[in-house]
């Protein structure tokens, strides 16, 4: 085989060098692989001819393909660079092409998690992109053998991949519009003669001009003024070899004809595009222009599309509080409305109003009247909630709200604006979301005063009362802490409420819920709790979730920290944590480096005997359960005193029993011995302790239970698990998991006691015992792992036994596995008794109150 036992790196360089010597095939381009470009540049860059995935060992090929696509996807590439004419993937002994247009479709899925790891194959969405793209790799694919097919590869490359950038001009399209943008953001707006600045203050954006070149035709003179849906909704217009602001109200203040200051660079800058647009995408891109917005002004003006089936699902919530005849005995207004997605399917126009920021969106809404839309014209209006007085409003809407009776009768139906101050670094809350509504609720609002959706609820819970608010918003309302003046201010019951992944609403990442409430202002009562309905992606209803308020609780981070006071300074490790909340889990970890190499931000404490036990009840309960979309916001709390589980019947008729009543509280303790010590046991084979940053105090077993060849540096820990070392949580002593330890310096330390473990945890140690036995007497026979990337260490941690065996690729992350199938039997045996383990821990969790659910 041509390129067989060669590490990635080398094999694109082979690649590289055999077959594309004639581009340059040096530039990193975030995660992929391999990028394929000219090697002439020009004033406008290169457009890349090929992005493609690389492995070592002989793979297939939709394999290689769908790992390529989801890195794409990932980082959405696409949005941030032209993308190429071909796609690639090869290994050590073929090579195969697909054209890009052939998958473009693909990165456009609206109901797609795109945030898995890309070289997970056994993930439901690579499944589910590899069965959709093999029909088309089948019919697209070019497949080339190095060796056989060698001739034939080079006449590809130079008749196709060479030839790629000399085609005719690219056609504009819904999916590169987006990437030219930016790059004409590069090269054609810094010779626009004009004070950005200005135009921003008048809500007038970069985007406005690049919108106004995208609608002109191919000899960079004539403007299509003869199609007058598009010319009212373009902001600005090209004209006379520059631009005209076309906003009626600001015709007066920018007069003047905008200029280019380069012609030659403007006119050899769109030599590479096909003006104007394909006819079929120029609606679309006039509608979603908030695509071309910075994230920060996009979510100011609230362009946050709602998918069609929330809106359907919403409508249906809305019918369920308020009566299937809702639509002819209530008013409606969507007063951010956008371009009105959230209006269809609505039916009775006359009882409508839908208001928005800016006129184009107006213009879309009248345009799609004039096509069918069940609107009527003189209810759609331009209206700035935030800042105008109500008198602009239509005389018939007016007449709504300032009747006492009517405004009963109105429901404001919105999905607001998600903005966060935060979200724009370097420039302070008040400064970037200010508006008239801002300062009037500022006291009211509090720390959620710089939130735009706020600001929106605050104004019509005070100016427009006793009407309905049907709106969708992230959970913060409910139980963010910066949220809690807002809450004793806004007074609402919850009448309906559902959850769904933020993911599925268009240019919303991450993996938290957006909400849907439907709030009646006229029952005055301070949220605490409500039972929420749950939804996935594709709008199946999963079930039922408690959504509480955690106004004025306290934190496990509270319970941490009171427990890690006064310890002595014999430190064993380092916690490192961040926040509260299931967000952050991937930010705890437990580790052996110095100080000097923590990470910045977050908290860190340091682990001794003292606090041992409550780091390690810590650490278990914040990583047993996995994170996800659903409970992204739940936080952890200060433990309670424990309930007695009722779990066992024979522990219930032991307890109903009165002459046992004594013994109750001896059992209470018992049952939390048994939980911290199961948090221990999943915490020492949990962590990231290493030999590489000093001794390894955590090793769980003697030399003789491993066969070890050599005396342990530390028997730290053995010791502890014996009982002689004094430790801080003894419940037998008049303290539990719930108290404060009375181990602090001047205080009588506690007596020590081995530790016994449930018939869960001794299963993790026996497959941690077998792992730790294997490792040693893979040391005694030298080359037994091929993979080993340093000498045998007798005092090898877990992380040190799994770089051992697994290796490091040839970017230094640690590989998923090894080439020896008996370690990845061992391991994976103490993945699944860790598996069993957390399951027996995660109710404990809820049951002593670190969990609400």
């Amino acid at each position: 085989m041509k390129y067989k036992s060669i590490r990635e790196e080398e094999l694109k360089n082979k690649v590289g060098e055999d077959f594309f010597a004639n581009f340059d095939t040096t530039e990193i381009l975030g995660n992929i692989d391999f990028t394929v470009f000219p090697k002439q540049h020009d004033m406008f860059g290169r457009t890349p001819l090929l992005w493609a995935e690389a492995k070592t060992g002989d793979y297939d090929i939709p394999t290689m393909f769908v790992q390529l696509i989801l890195t794409i996807g990932k980082a959405r590439t696409f949005d941030k660079t032209l993308p190429p004419a071909f796609l690639g993937a090869f290994d050590f002994k073929k090579i195969a092409f697909v054209p890009y247009m052939s998958v473009q479709d693909i990165f456009y899925m609206n109901d797609f998690n795109w945030n898995v790891t890309p070289s997970n194959h056994d993930t439901r969405e690579f499944l589910l992109i590899k069965e959709r793209v093999e029909a088309t790799l089948k019919q697209h694919t070019y497949t080339f053998d190095y060796e056989k097919d060698e001739k034939e590869l080079r006449h590809f490359i130079k008749n196709n991949i060479a030839k790629a950038t000399d085609t005719s001009k690219i056609k504009i399209d819904k999916n590169n519009f987006v990437p030219i943008y930016l790059r004409w953001l590069e090269i054609v707006k810094p010779i626009i003669d004009v004070q950005w600045d200005d135009l921003k203050k008048a809500n007038i954006l970069d985007s406005d001009f690049y919108l106004a070149d995208l609608f002109v035709d191919d000899k960079d003179t004539a403007t299509i003024a003869d199609d007058t849906s598009i010319r009212e909704n373009l902001f600005v217009i090209f004209q006379h070899s520059g631009y005209k602001i076309a906003k009626e109200n600001l015709k007066q203040m920018f007069d003047a004809t905008i200029t280019i200051r380069h012609k030659d660079t403007y006119q050899a800058f769109w030599k590479h595009y096909k003006r104007p647009p394909i006819k079929e995408f120029q609606d679309y891109i006039i509608e979603r222009r908030d695509r071309l917005v910075p994230q920060d002004i996009r979510e100011r003006k609230g362009a946050f599309f709602t998918p069609r089936k929330w809106v359907e699902l919403s409508q249906k919530y809305i019918a369920d509080t308020l009566g299937e005849d809702w639509q002819d005995e209530y008013y409606v207004w969507d007063c951010a409305a956008g371009t009105g997605n959230l209006l269809a399917g609505l039916t009775n126009k006359y009882n409508i109003y839908a208001s928005t920021l800016d006129q184009a969106d107006v213009n879309v809404m009248h345009e799609r009247i004039a096509h069918g839309a069940n609107l009527l014209k003189n209810h759609v209006f331009q209206f700035d909630f935030l800042n105008d007085d109500f008198s602009k409003l239509p005389q018939s809407l007016q007449d709504i709200i300032n009747n006492p009776e009517k405004r009963k009768k109105l429901v404001i139906y919105i999905n607001p604006p998600y903005a966060e101050g935060d979200n724009v670094r370097g420039i302070g809350r008040k400064n970037v979301h200010i508006s008239k509504t801002h300062d009037k609720y500022l006291k009211e609002l509090g720390r959620a005063s710089g939130e735009l959706f706020a600001q929106f609820f605050a104004r019509i819970y005070v100016e427009i009362p006793n009407s309905v608010l049907a709106e969708f918003s992230k959970l913060k309302i409910l139980q963010a802490p910066n949220f809690s003046d807002f809450r004793q201010f806004f007074r609402a019951k919850l009448e309906n409420f559902f959850v769904v992944p933020a993911d599925t609403f268009d240019n919303v990442s991450g993996d938290f819920p957006i909400g849907f409430f439907v709030w009646n202002l006229t029952q005055k009562e301070i949220f605490t709790e409500t039972i929420t309905d749950v939804y996935d992606a594709k709008g199946n209803f999963l079930g039922n979730k408690l959504i509480p308020s955690y106004d004025n609780s306290k934190y496990i981070s509270d319970w941490l920290e009171k427990n890690s006071k006064n310890i002595s300074t014999n430190y064993i490790a380092h916690l490192a944590s961040v926040g509260n909340d299931f967000q952050n889990q991937r930010m705890i970890f437990i580790d052996n480096e110095d100080k000097e190499h923590w990470k910045k931000g977050g908290r860190h404490t340091r682990i001794s005997a003292e606090n041992l036990i409550h780091a390690s009840v810590y650490f278990a309960v914040r990583k047993i359960i996995p994170a996800n979309w659903l409970n992204d916001r739940d936080q952890f709390l200060f433990p309670s005193e424990p309930r007695l589980s009722q779990d066992s019947k024979d522990l219930h008729d032991f307890v109903s029993n009165p002459e046992n009543q004594d013994n109750l509280e001896k059992i209470k303790v018992q049952d939390v011995i048994e939980f911290q010590n199961d948090c221990l046991a999943y915490t020492l084979f949990s962590n990231n302790i290493s030999t590489k940053y000093g001794v390894n105090h955590w090793l769980p077993f003697t030399e003789q239970e491993v066969d070890a060849q050599e005396k342990f540096e530390s028997r730290f820990m053995t010791e502890f698990l014996a009982g002689k070392v004094t430790r801080g949580c003894n419940p037998l002593s008049e303290q539990s998991l719930f108290d404060t330890p009375n181990t602090a310096r001047g205080h009588a330390p506690l007596l020590s006691h081995k530790l016994s473990f449930s018939a869960e945890a001794q299963t993790v140690f026996r497959a941690g015992r077998e792992l730790w036995k294997y490792y040693h007497a893979a040391g005694n026979n030298k080359g037994a792992c091929p993979l080993a990337t340093g000498t045998h260490n007798v005092n090898a941690s877990l992380y040190d036994i799994r770089e051992y065996f697994q290796g490091r690729n040839d970017k230094g992350k640690m590989n998923n596995k090894s080439t020896d199938e008996t370690y990845n039997t061992l391991v994976g045996n103490l993945r699944k008794e860790l598996k069993t383990l957390s399951k027996k821990i995660e109710p404990k969790v809820y049951e002593y109150g670190f969990l609400r659910g």
